[in-house]
Protein backbone atom coordinates (compact mmCIF):
# COMPACT_ATOMS: atom_id res chain seq x y z
CA UNK A 1 0.00 0.00 0.00
CA UNK A 2 1.21 3.50 -0.96
CA UNK A 3 2.10 6.31 1.36
CA UNK A 4 -0.99 8.30 1.67
CA UNK A 5 0.64 11.11 2.03
CA UNK A 6 1.64 11.87 -1.53
CA UNK A 7 3.07 14.68 -2.13
CA UNK A 8 1.27 16.29 -5.28
CA UNK A 9 4.29 18.64 -5.62
CA UNK A 10 6.64 15.79 -6.46
CA UNK A 11 5.55 14.90 -10.40
CA UNK A 12 7.41 11.12 -9.51
CA UNK A 13 5.51 10.60 -7.05
CA UNK A 14 2.54 11.51 -8.23
CA UNK A 15 3.01 9.41 -11.44
CA UNK A 16 3.90 6.62 -9.23
CA UNK A 17 0.97 6.87 -7.09
CA UNK A 18 -1.45 6.71 -10.48
CA UNK A 19 0.42 3.80 -11.69
CA UNK A 20 -0.25 1.82 -8.28
CA UNK A 21 -4.30 3.44 -8.85
CA UNK A 22 -4.69 2.08 -12.10
CA UNK A 23 -3.20 -1.71 -11.28
CA UNK A 24 -5.50 -1.41 -8.25
CA UNK A 25 -8.55 -0.91 -10.37
CA UNK A 26 -8.28 -3.11 -12.78
CA UNK A 27 -7.33 -5.69 -10.48
CA UNK A 28 -10.86 -4.91 -8.91
CA UNK A 29 -12.67 -4.36 -11.94
CA UNK A 30 -11.09 -7.90 -13.14
CA UNK A 31 -12.52 -9.56 -9.48
CA UNK A 32 -15.94 -8.10 -10.54
CA UNK A 33 -15.78 -9.57 -13.91
CA UNK A 34 -14.98 -12.60 -12.21
CA UNK A 35 -17.89 -12.75 -9.32
CA UNK A 36 -20.12 -11.37 -12.18
CA UNK A 37 -19.27 -14.62 -13.99
CA UNK A 38 -19.74 -16.97 -10.93
CA UNK A 39 -23.58 -15.36 -10.34
CA UNK A 40 -24.36 -16.38 -13.68
CA UNK A 41 -23.02 -19.51 -14.18
CA UNK A 42 -23.63 -23.36 -13.09
CA UNK A 43 -21.11 -24.62 -11.87
CA UNK A 44 -21.40 -28.13 -12.61
CA UNK A 45 -21.80 -27.76 -16.09
CA UNK A 46 -20.38 -24.56 -16.82
CA UNK A 47 -23.85 -23.43 -18.64
CA UNK A 48 -25.86 -20.39 -17.72
CA UNK A 49 -27.59 -20.47 -14.51
CA UNK A 50 -31.05 -19.36 -14.02
CA UNK A 51 -30.16 -15.78 -13.74
CA UNK A 52 -27.76 -15.97 -16.58
CA UNK A 53 -30.51 -16.85 -18.70
CA UNK A 54 -32.94 -14.42 -17.60
CA UNK A 55 -30.21 -11.71 -18.22
CA UNK A 56 -30.30 -13.20 -22.54
CA UNK A 57 -34.08 -13.57 -22.41
CA UNK A 58 -34.62 -10.51 -21.32
CA UNK A 59 -32.13 -9.13 -24.03
CA UNK A 60 -33.42 -11.11 -26.61
CA UNK A 61 -37.14 -9.60 -25.86
CA UNK A 62 -35.62 -6.29 -26.13
CA UNK A 63 -35.09 -7.11 -29.93
CA UNK A 64 -37.88 -8.50 -30.40
CA UNK A 65 -39.79 -5.34 -29.46
CA UNK A 66 -37.49 -2.71 -30.64
CA UNK A 67 -36.70 -4.48 -34.21
CA UNK A 68 -38.99 -7.18 -34.52
CA UNK A 69 -36.83 -9.79 -34.17
CA UNK A 70 -38.04 -13.65 -33.83
CA UNK A 71 -36.99 -15.94 -31.12
CA UNK A 72 -38.60 -18.99 -29.00
CA UNK A 73 -37.42 -20.67 -25.95
CA UNK A 74 -37.30 -24.31 -24.85
CA UNK A 75 -38.05 -25.30 -21.52
CA UNK A 76 -36.21 -28.65 -21.33
CA UNK A 77 -36.84 -31.22 -18.21
CA UNK A 78 -35.09 -34.47 -17.81
CA UNK A 79 -36.99 -37.52 -17.31
CA UNK A 80 -36.03 -40.26 -14.73
CA UNK A 81 -33.24 -37.97 -12.86
CA UNK A 82 -34.65 -38.57 -9.61
CA UNK A 83 -34.80 -42.51 -10.24
CA UNK A 84 -30.78 -42.42 -11.73
CA UNK A 85 -30.05 -40.34 -8.62
CA UNK A 86 -31.69 -43.08 -6.36
CA UNK A 87 -30.75 -45.87 -8.25
CA UNK A 88 -27.08 -45.18 -9.30
CA UNK A 89 -26.29 -42.48 -7.32
CA UNK A 90 -25.91 -38.74 -7.62
CA UNK A 91 -22.31 -39.17 -9.16
CA UNK A 92 -24.48 -41.07 -12.23
CA UNK A 93 -26.87 -37.87 -12.19
CA UNK A 94 -24.47 -35.42 -12.26
CA UNK A 95 -22.75 -37.64 -14.97
CA UNK A 96 -26.57 -37.75 -16.78
CA UNK A 97 -27.00 -33.85 -16.30
CA UNK A 98 -23.64 -33.02 -17.96
CA UNK A 99 -24.50 -34.95 -20.75
CA UNK A 100 -27.85 -33.80 -21.49
CA UNK A 101 -25.93 -30.66 -21.58
CA UNK A 102 -23.77 -31.42 -24.07
CA UNK A 103 -26.09 -32.81 -26.18
CA UNK A 104 -28.38 -29.87 -26.06
CA UNK A 105 -25.25 -27.31 -26.66
CA UNK A 106 -24.44 -29.14 -29.96
CA UNK A 107 -27.73 -29.78 -30.90
CA UNK A 108 -28.27 -26.19 -31.48
CA UNK A 109 -26.83 -22.84 -32.89
CA UNK A 110 -23.39 -21.16 -31.63
CA UNK A 111 -25.44 -17.69 -30.72
CA UNK A 112 -28.37 -19.24 -29.26
CA UNK A 113 -28.13 -19.99 -25.55
CA UNK A 114 -28.88 -23.23 -23.21
CA UNK A 115 -29.20 -22.96 -19.45
CA UNK A 116 -29.28 -24.76 -16.62
CA UNK A 117 -32.25 -23.24 -14.48
CA UNK A 118 -32.02 -25.38 -11.82
CA UNK A 119 -32.52 -29.91 -10.37
CA UNK A 120 -33.11 -31.04 -13.70
CA UNK A 121 -34.06 -28.38 -15.94
CA UNK A 122 -32.79 -26.67 -19.12
CA UNK A 123 -33.72 -23.95 -20.98
CA UNK A 124 -32.75 -23.28 -24.73
CA UNK A 125 -32.95 -19.70 -26.45
CA UNK A 126 -33.30 -19.53 -29.86
CA UNK A 127 -32.65 -16.38 -31.54
CA UNK A 128 -34.33 -15.73 -35.03
CA UNK A 129 -36.40 -18.33 -34.84
CA UNK A 130 -40.48 -18.83 -35.63
CA UNK A 131 -42.54 -21.82 -34.44
CA UNK A 132 -42.12 -24.24 -36.93
CA UNK A 133 -38.02 -24.03 -36.39
CA UNK A 134 -37.96 -24.26 -32.39
CA UNK A 135 -40.52 -27.12 -33.03
CA UNK A 136 -38.43 -28.72 -35.36
CA UNK A 137 -35.21 -27.95 -33.13
CA UNK A 138 -37.08 -29.46 -29.91
CA UNK A 139 -38.36 -32.38 -31.82
CA UNK A 140 -34.51 -33.07 -33.09
CA UNK A 141 -33.10 -32.87 -29.33
CA UNK A 142 -35.78 -35.28 -27.77
CA UNK A 143 -34.88 -37.48 -30.34
CA UNK A 144 -30.77 -37.02 -30.20
CA UNK A 145 -30.81 -37.64 -26.69
CA UNK A 146 -33.28 -40.12 -26.76
CA UNK A 147 -30.94 -42.34 -28.95
CA UNK A 148 -27.36 -41.60 -27.19
CA UNK A 149 -25.78 -44.30 -25.29
CA UNK A 150 -25.10 -42.88 -21.94
CA UNK A 151 -23.74 -45.38 -19.19
CA UNK A 152 -22.62 -45.21 -15.89
CA UNK A 153 -19.96 -47.63 -14.26
CA UNK A 154 -20.65 -49.88 -17.56
CA UNK A 155 -24.49 -49.63 -16.81
CA UNK A 156 -26.19 -48.43 -19.71
CA UNK A 157 -28.61 -45.38 -18.84
CA UNK A 158 -31.32 -44.74 -20.72
CA UNK A 159 -31.89 -40.48 -20.72
CA UNK A 160 -35.17 -38.69 -22.32
CA UNK A 161 -36.09 -35.31 -22.14
CA UNK A 162 -39.81 -33.43 -22.79
CA UNK A 163 -39.47 -30.12 -24.68
CA UNK A 164 -42.46 -27.46 -24.35
CA UNK A 165 -41.76 -24.24 -26.60
CA UNK A 166 -42.60 -20.93 -26.01
CA UNK A 167 -42.46 -18.31 -28.99
CA UNK A 168 -41.57 -14.92 -27.69
CA UNK A 169 -43.86 -12.09 -28.50
CA UNK A 170 -43.37 -8.33 -28.61
CA UNK A 171 -45.88 -7.68 -25.53
CA UNK A 172 -43.91 -10.71 -23.60
CA UNK A 173 -41.56 -10.60 -20.02
CA UNK A 174 -39.56 -12.96 -19.18
CA UNK A 175 -41.56 -15.03 -16.87
CA UNK A 176 -44.44 -14.81 -19.02
CA UNK A 177 -42.35 -16.61 -21.84
CA UNK A 178 -41.29 -18.91 -19.09
CA UNK A 179 -44.35 -19.78 -17.78
CA UNK A 180 -45.63 -20.93 -21.65
CA UNK A 181 -42.77 -22.92 -22.00
CA UNK A 182 -43.37 -24.85 -19.03
CA UNK A 183 -46.73 -25.57 -19.83
CA UNK A 184 -45.76 -26.48 -23.06
CA UNK A 185 -43.31 -29.00 -21.71
CA UNK A 186 -46.34 -30.51 -19.22
CA UNK A 187 -48.69 -31.25 -21.83
CA UNK A 188 -45.90 -33.02 -23.62
CA UNK A 189 -45.06 -35.14 -20.46
CA UNK A 190 -48.48 -35.43 -20.08
CA UNK A 191 -49.16 -36.80 -23.67
CA UNK A 192 -46.54 -38.91 -23.74
CA UNK A 193 -47.28 -40.82 -20.24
Amino acid sequence: MADPLVDISNPEQLAAEIARLRGEIARLESKVQQLDQLAHLDPLIGLPNRRGFMRQLEALIARVQRYGDHGAMLFVDVDGLKSINDQHGHQAGDEALIRVSEMLVSGVRSGDCVARLGGDEFGIILEHADEAIAAETAARLVERIAACEFTHEGAPLPLSVAIGVGIIAADDDAETIMDRADEAMYRKKSAAA
